[in-house]
């Protein structure tokens, strides 16, 4: 009997379970859902400060939404195409990927991963993409060499950026900065890629790949002098993913922000409106014209039917489409957003990134955020042995010793800190006041 090659793991799974009839996706969606790094998303940043408002959504229940509306994508997919019933043929699947999107980011969201970026930037950098992956594949301890020991085909699909980072990055190199406060996030931008530490198990998941898809499939874009370069292929699961996580961050991100005050009725009239109306499609203009009126409602009733207008209208906006080039099934077809929906999806996302994102109260926090991992990481690196726990500093001393890159061990403990965590280790170290024993001992 044939077997087929996305189900392996790469270590046999020889533990006994009694009665165990669960598919290999189901158990890979228990792994992810019961493991540490997954329970941390919720003390972790989405857009909003954990502790800002007792409404707002962590990394951890904008992970559960987008587990939410991508087995709600993969559904209609399913009836709109049977013939497709073949590769999409488990939720488990589609959710594993959804839950486990965010795991690799680290505290404070893009400031944490733009100082995490800065202070590993001769030694491979870091992304938060390229994090989860070798969470996934290594660090968390399901087993004793290869983290959750997931499916091949799920560690496709989790893959948004399916390249090593070295192949990607810019050729020009730039100067550090003379003080960590002078740091800019936009001149220090990540590699969208896996690490190059995690070359070999990056091999494996492509190993079934014919060498003429393996070659178009790690293809990226060519881009102008200074910049890195980007992947241009998803597998089909991972285009599923990351159309959920758009449609979670443009809509649910939008209704935090509406909530909290933090935007207003008026910027909709004035940014969304007008670009809302120039889309020729009559559903959009019948049913979301005077949307505002509900989400802006005083009542939560009608701001939750705005909502759920919004997720409807792109959920059902998305079709199949097949790009030549490709023999592998799994990486000819891609889940795509019709036109102008894609235009709608886009308007969402530039307004939330205008007023909510890009609003100096959220930046400041991001600032904040990312000041403290950079002292922290200093901090760590300069006397491993004296401050890392015991268990990061074994970790340490075996990458020393085999020529391995210590300082990815580093970038390791830090990224998976909970915002909470990093702050209180953050004041153990520097601030003036005296720290008991006992609060070390939470550390």
């Amino acid at each position: 009997m044939e077997t087929n090659p996305w189900l392996e793991r790469r270590e046999q799974d020889l533990s006994q379970r009694r009665n165990d009839h669960r598919s290999p996706y189901q158990r890979d969606r228990a792994r992810i859902m019961h493991s540490a790094a997954f329970r941390r998303l919720q003390a972790k940043t989405q857009v909003l400060g954990v502790g800002m408002n007792d409404f707002y959504r962590t990394r951890l229940t904008h992970s559960l939404e987008v587990s939410q509306i991508g087995t709600g994508i993969a559904a209609q997919l399913k009836q709109r195409y049977p013939e497709m019933e073949r590769w999409l043929d488990s939720m488990s699947l589609i959710e594993s990927l959804c839950l486990a999107h965010d795991i690799g980011h680290p505290p404070y969201g893009h400031g944490g991963e733009t100082a995490l970026n800065y202070m590993m930037r001769d030694h491979g950098g870091f992304e938060g993409n390229g994090q989860t992956f070798r969470i996934l594949t290594k660090l968390e301890p399901y087993t004793e060499h290869y983290g959750m020991n997931l499916t091949r085909r799920t560690l496709l699909g989790v893959m948004k950026y399916p390249a090593l980072a070295e192949s990607l990055r810019a050729k020009t190199t730039q100067a550090a900065v003379v003080n960590y406060r002078q740091l800019k996030p936009s001149e220090w931008p990540p590699v969208k890629a896996i690490f190059n530490d995690d070359c070999a198990v990056f091999n494996w998941v492509l190993a079934p790949l014919t060498d003429h898809d393996r070659a178009e499939f790690i293809r990226s874009t060519e881009t102008a002098t200074g910049k890195h370069q980007r992947t241009l292929h998803k597998s089909f699961d991972s285009t599923i993913m990351e159309l959920a996580d758009d449609i979670a961050y443009a809509v649910h991100d939008l209704e935090d922000a509406i909530v909290m005050g933090i935007v207003n009725r008026e910027q909709w009239l004035e940014f969304v409106s007008p670009r809302l109306s120039c889309l020729q499609e009559p559903w959009i203009k019948e049913q979301l014209d005077n949307i505002d009126g509900r989400l802006f409602s005083s009542k939560h009733y009608r701001r939750k039917d705005a909502i759920g207008t919004l997720v409807n209208a792109l959920v059902t906006a998305i079709c199949i489409k097949e790009i030549n080039g490709f023999t592998e099934p799994l990486l000819r077809y891609q889940a795509t957003i019709e036109a102008p929906y894609d235009e709608l999806l886009e308007i969402l996302k530039q307004f939330v990134l205008k007023y909510v994102v890009r609003k100096p109260e959220i930046q400041m926090l991001e600032y904040k955020g990312q000041q403290i991992v950079m002292e922290l990481f200093e901090a760590l690196a300069s006397d491993p042995l004296r401050l890392l726990p015991f268990n990061t500093q074994e970790r340490w001393q075996a990458a020393q010793q085999h020529g391995g890159n210590s300082l990815r061990v580093i970038a390791d403990y830090i990224a998976g800190m909970t915002d909470e965590f990093a702050a209180r280790l953050h004041q153990q170290l520097f601030s003036p006041r005296a720290a008991s024993l006992m609060e070390f001992s939470h550390l």
